[in-house]
């Protein structure tokens, strides 16, 4: 694991959580990867706002924190692919609440905007 915010999580144990899963895009990466197993440019295509040079790190502080696996493939061109690991397929009724919640709360609230941006 990479170095955490604070030595003991007795307080909050969703910092802990945080400490894996947080910042802009791991959470979409492993419901990328959740999905199915994906190579890397495929995770590229499917988050287009993400640089190269951050995938690639978001998918090694990943892998090093045990959540996916990193499969290499002896061929040419070289073959890459991402899966998750029984302990990343533990995030995935997270994954799929936070899910449900922006299905059901955060689309009706975008649709509501741009609904009062359009009659202005």
């Amino acid at each position: 694991m990479r170095k955490q915010r604070h030595p003991a999580y007795t307080n909050c144990p969703v910092e802990a959580a945080l400490d894996l899963i947080g910042g802009k895009w791991k959470a979409i990466i492993l419901f990328r990867v959740l999905e199915e197993t994906r190579r890397f440019n495929e995770l590229r295509r499917l988050l287009p706002g993400l640089t190269q040079r951050m995938l690639t790190n978001q998918l090694r502080e990943l892998e090093r924190d045990g959540l996916i696996e990193r499969k290499v493939y002896a061929q040419v061109p070289p073959k890459v692919e991402y899966s998750m690991t029984e302990f990343g397929k533990t995030l995935e009724p997270v994954l799929l609440a936070l899910k449900q919640w922006s299905e059901s709360q955060m689309l009706p609230r975008m649709q509501l905007l741009e609904t009062e941006i359009v009659q202005e």
